[in-house]
């Protein structure tokens, strides 16, 4: 077993504005490859145990902002069990530069997670194990959804990070960003600005959410704690991602996922292609999508009636008792 430290959740931010949720503990893991990942664990007070729900986050998230869909799990009878990646919110960097995005291979994101699952998730929680993905977290738990049908149950997504609109092909920007890397570039920022920091003035106009509250959450959340925020993806980042979703994109994928898989998709996305999550949702013959009207990016920090869409989806989804 991996290096795992526990405590009673001292490593996580609390506001009056973000509280943590109820039955916490938190504490840091290194993965299979020395990596220090900060992890939190939330029980549920429910009488009836169904089971839990190991949430992995989009790109640029930690753990605190899934605060409030935490409890809303937790309510349903689910112990809930999450991490940050590797390279951001309260996890080791892997570059000089803490405040932007890097990765060396998408597949060491998979490396998380089986570490996670193996060192927190199978002796510390109770079955069943729902893995809930949003974004770039979602393309990881295809790609897991794809190479072992014995990690988790189900898999149910957020807007998964399938493909995203660049004016480019998957193949080109993969290309270009590839010869970035092998030029040395890696840790350069992929963007000659920096992403700005999120702050009341950046809500309009925003991709994530509509909802100004749950926005400004945000904003609270990493006025408290900067060092939680990374901003703009590397050339390296883009690299390692252009070439995973290329691999979701290719014809034999959808056939490779061996588990069942239900993704949600934003009609008003504009980060990642509600046509590709389509796409994959049509040909995959154990994995199924649905479009949820009015949404932007992130499902779960959407106004009400998005996020009672998303969990009523997920509370049919769990339950159902139709084999695949």
């Amino acid at each position: 077993m991996n290096s795992v430290s526990k405590s009673t959740g001292l490593e996580l931010a609390n506001i009056a504005a973000n509280p943590i949720p109820d039955g916490a503990s938190a504490g840091f893991m290194k993965t299979t490859d020395n990596v220090q990942l900060r992890y939190a664990i939330f029980r549920s007070a429910t009488q009836k145990k169904r089971g839990t729900v190991c949430l992995v986050h989009g790109r640029c998230e930690y753990i605190e902002k899934y605060f409030e869909t935490i409890t809303d799990f937790q309510k349903r009878g689910f112990d809930v069990a999450t991490f940050d990646w590797r390279g951001q919110g309260g996890s080791e960097r892997l570059i000089k530069n803490p405040r932007v995005g890097y990765i060396e291979d998408f597949d060491d994101y998979l490396t998380d997670l089986v570490s996670f699952h193996t060192d927190i998730l199978l002796p510390d929680c109770p079955g069943p194990y729902f893995l809930v993905g949003h974004s770039m977290g979602g393309l990881v738990s295809l790609f897991a959804a794809a190479r072992d049908r014995l990690m988790f149950d189900r898999v149910f997504l957020s807007a998964p990070m399938v493909a995203v609109e660049t004016g480019l092909s998957l193949s080109t920007a993969a290309n270009v960003l590839g010869v970035g890397k092998f030029l040395g570039l890696s840790a350069m920022p992929l963007t000659p600005w920096d992403f700005p920091q999120v702050s009341e003035k950046t809500f309009p106009g925003n991709d994530l959410t509509s909802d100004f509250d749950r926005y400004m959450r945000m904003v609270k959340t990493l006025d408290h704690r900067p060092d939680l925020e990374i901003r703009s993806p590397t050339i390296g980042w883009g690299a390692a991602s252009f070439n995973a979703m290329l691999k979701a994109n290719r014809a034999e994928f959808p056939a490779a996922i061996k588990i069942p898989v239900l993704m949600l998709a934003a009609a008003s996305d504009t980060v990642v292609s509600t046509a590709a999550i389509e796409h994959l949702g049509v040909n995959a013959r154990i994995a199924r999508h649905a479009v949820i009207p009015n949404a932007r990016h992130e499902i779960f920090m959407e106004r009400d009636p998005v996020r009672e869409q998303a969990l009523a989806a997920f509370d049919a989804f769990v339950t159902e008792q139709t084999k695949y």
